[in-house]
Parts: structure tokens; C-alpha cells; sequence
């Protein structure tokens, strides 16, 4: 290894692969510490339904941006890349090495490219399209998107409403796409990434995803989304695992098809953040149980 390198370990990939037990692994094997990369785990009140991982899951590995904020503040996609590169640059005053992990491509790549410069927020213009999301649902908005900002509607995460409303806001605002803001000007960071995406055979995949489910409602996914009810409007809130259940209350559909839609809709988003991974950007993919290879991978880049 260089003395003068340092080094960003990626471990990306969809949910429920197994990046939480390898990443753990791999802090120990090059001790280091784990930066999280997922949008929802930063929330002190979510817990089971964003796959959080627990103290002994982390093994004593210390992890950051885990209960990091309350899902009361705004946190934007910029105040993680401000945040997250002061938090990298600490862990390199100590270590050569730091893991970036997440299934929120976003988040990933506002790390190792950067984030655009964007047009300011037109609030009165939000607040609007918050009211439409309210009143006419999110598949109106993303209708609008589609028509406006065809490229950028196909790149999206199409469950997240914080991303279609300000990619809607943009467009409105400027009368011009959003995507013709992303220049996709990758900027200088003061480290090397390696970037490692995880991916297992589709029926072993879902089948952990099922599992999972089952293990989440379990263990009081329904106690914690009421207790988050006073917050069912944040956007962390509207994503798979929260809005079933809200829907449910809401008397939309029984509790089998609760459960059914659980499952379903998040094996759904696993197939969208791989089809991400595999279209944004030079991953290498392993399967979660090649860790000798992996490790072997990573030693050979920095040579």
C-alpha cells in the first residue's frame, strides 16, 4: 500500500445481499471504520424498517452516520456531502483505509463524484408540489416528470418523492430539465475509490428479502412506523417498508396484502438499485460470499 494513498472501499448493492456482515469483516481485515451510505439510516427513529444494523451486528466496528440525525431535521443530499467528506477526512488523519457502504446510489455517488450545481429552491413552488403529492399522490408528479424531463425520469428512483419533487421543481422553475443541470462533472477527491457492487442469484436474493420482511414485522415494524406517524409525510416515511403500512391504516387493503405488497414492493426496489448499479457507474461485483477474492481485489488495487 502507498504511504501516500489513501483508500475508499465501496460495498454497494441492493438491499438484504449481506453488505452489513462483509463490510464488518472488511474493517477488521484492514481495521478501519464504516461510513454509511443509506438515506433512511441516518434516523434515530427508524430502526427495523431500514434494515439499521444493531450494536452487535456491528461488532464493535464503529460506524457512522447511524442514528446520526432525527427524521424532524431536513437533511439533504448536500449536507451528507459536506458531512460525509469531513467525517472521511478525520478517519484518513488515523487510517489509510475507510468503507463506504449503501444501497442509495445517490448518496454513493455525491461521495465519489460530487454534486452538480443546481438552481436554489423556489419554496413557494415546493410547497406546492408538496401539496399535489399530498392531495393527487406521487405517481401524478412522477406523470409530470415523465413528460418534462424524459432522461432524467428514467434515471431516478421513482419511489422517492423528495428526488421527483425537486427534479419537478427544477423544471417548472427554469423551464428546462433538470437532467440539463447534471453535467456530470466529476470532481477531485483527495482519495481513491474502489468500488465493489454485491449481488446474489435472483431467487436466493428475494428469498433473504421475504425473510427479512417476515423478520422485520416481527420485530415491531408496525409499532415503529405508528410511532413515526406524526412524520408520515417526510419523504423516509413514503418509501417501501413505511407506506404499505400507512396504506393499510388507511384501509386500501387487508393485512395479507400488507405483508404481500411488503415483500413485493421491496424485492421490486432490490431489481431497481441493481439495474442503478449496474448502469451509473464501474463497479466490480462479487458475490457476498467471495470475501478471499474480494479482499484479494482490494489488495491488488493498492499495490
Amino acid at each position: 500500500m502507498s504511504n501516500s494513498s489513501k483508500y475508499l472501499i465501496i460495498i454497494a448493492g441492493p438491499t438484504a445481499v449481506g453488505k452489513t456482515d462483509l463490510c464488518v469483516r472488511l474493517a477488521k481485515h484492514f481495521d478501519t471504520e464504516v461510513v454509511s451510505a443509506d438515506s433512511r439510516q441516518f434516523y434515530q427513529e427508524l430502526a427495523i424498517g431500514t434494515a439499521k444494523p444493531t450494536s452487535e451486528e456491528m461488532q464493535g466496528v464503529k460506524h457512522h452516520f447511524i442514528d446520526s440525525h432525527s427524521i424532524a431535521d431536513y437533511y439533504s443530499v448536500g449536507d451528507y456531502e459536506r458531512d460525509c467528506l469531513a467525517v472521511l477526512e478525520e478517519i484518513f488523519t488515523r487510517k489509510d483505509v475507510a468503507i463506504l457502504t449503501g444501497g442509495s446510489g445517490m448518496f454513493i455517488k455525491i461521495v465519489t463524484d460530487g454534486l452538480d450545481e443546481m438552481p436554489e429552491a423556489d419554496l413557494e413552488l415546493r410547497e406546492s408540489l408538496m401539496k399535489r403529492l399530498e392531495t393527487e399522490g406521487l405517481e401524478s408528479l412522477s406523470a409530470q416528470l415523465r413528460e418534462l424531463d424524459p432522461v432524467y425520469f428514467e434515471e431516478v428512483d421513482q419511489q422517492n418523492p423528495q428526488r421527483i419533487v425537486r427534479a419537478l421543481e427544477v423544471c417548472l422553475a427554469t423551464g428546462q430539465p433538470f437532467s440539463a443541470f447534471r453535467k456530470n462533472q466529476k470532481k477531485e477527491r483527495p482519495f481513491e475509490c474502489i468500488k465493489i457492487a454485491l449481488e446474489r442469484p435472483r431467487e436466493e436474493l428475494y428469498a433473504r428479502i421475504d425473510l427479512r420482511m417476515d423478520l422485520m414485522l416481527a420485530q415491531g415494524l408496525e409499532e415503529e412506523a405508528r410511532n413515526a406517524l406524526p412524520y408520515r409525510e417526510h419523504y423516509a416515511l413514503k418509501t417501501v417498508g413505511y407506506k404499505e403500512i400507512y396504506e393499510h391504516w388507511d384501509g386500501q387493503y387487508d393485512r395479507d396484502e400488507m405483508v404481500r405488497l411488503l415483500k413485493r414492493n421491496t424485492r421490486r426496489y432490490a431489481k431497481r438499485q441493481l439495474t442503478w448499479f449496474r448502469n451509473q457507474d464501474d463497479f466490480q461485483w462479487f458475490d457476498p460470499k467471495q470475501e478471499a477474492e474480494i479482499v484479494k481485489y482490494i489488495e491488488n488495487v493498492m499495490l
